[in-house]
């Protein structure tokens, strides 16, 4: 087991990204591309289904919607859980939904697809032959997941409830976030943007994805086909932009500071 799956794999925290897209040849190619991602086939259980690689390790996975389905395409964040049933169980206690399983992933683990109550799409994993991502900190590989939502004050508690996380809060009249910790260390934030949330995507998480130059990975996602949707700018966590895939998917690219 490498340092990043051991250090993933904390409950609570994310521990794997994962995104459902129509065209999965396709959005293979660009990632593949984008970030220098290999596929190789992964658990069928939800359909067509692929995890990307970087130099042999596991990074992240990609799948096909069925024809018939019309879902948003989105990255979504899988937090570790060490019983998956009891954790879909408190996050319908606690107001949230759970649209798919509890369900076997193979041998890989078992996993739960689920909403916060303020409708936010978000998985959960109980690993077994899969431990998640296991590289981290390099060109193509997950860095952060945050929570853009109307407010932390009630979303928060969900989490804090679900998943016993330490909550620490920014202090601020005009900036709503929290910063999630879990076993004593910074894992998600949760970032409150008011009627700033965009009235076609409401409440989700966005994956930061780390790169080796923020501009040139920018200009990349257009050759490609995708959008810039927020240009690179300098932010706390580094020189970052926000992009989307041909499909739609939404990210932040970010270079974090050496």
């Amino acid at each position: 087991m490498t340092e990043a799956a051991t250090r993933w794999r904390t409950p609570g925290a994310p521990c794997w990204v994962s995104l459902m897209v129509h065209g999965l040849a396709t959005t293979q190619e660009f990632y593949g591309t984008l970030f220098g991602w290999e596929f190789r086939p992964g658990p069928q259980q939800l359909g067509p289904y692929a995890r990307a690689l970087l130099d042999g390790k596991e990074i992240a996975g990609i799948g096909q919607l069925p024809r018939d389905r019309h879902l948003p395409i989105a990255w979504t964040p899988y937090l570790a859980t060490q019983d998956v049933d009891a954790t879909a169980e408190a996050i319908r206690s606690y107001g949230g939904t759970v649209a798919v399983g509890p369900l076997d992933a193979g041998e890989a683990g078992r996993l739960v697809l689920a909403s916060d109550p303020a409708g936010a799409v978000f998985g959960v994993w109980q690993a077994a032959a899969h431990l998640g991502t296991a590289l981290a900190g390099t060109h193509g590989t997950p860095t952060w997941n945050e929570l853009v939502t109307r407010e932390t004050a009630t979303v928060g508690k969900f989490y804090q409830a679900v998943f016993g996380y330490e909550v620490e809060a920014v202090v601020s009249a005009d900036f709503d976030y929290l910063t999630l910790h879990a076993d004593g260390r910074p894992v998600a934030s949760v970032h409150g943007v008011g009627h700033a949330l965009p009235r076609d995507r409401g409440a989700h998480w966005m994956t930061y994805f780390e790169v080796e130059d923020t501009d040139a990975s920018a200009h990349l996602v257009t050759e490609l086909g995708g959008h810039v949707l927020k240009p690179p700018r300098e932010g706390s966590s580094g020189r970052m932009a926000t992009v989307a895939d041909p499909e739609g998917a939404v990210f932040t690219i970010v270079r974090s500071p050496r």
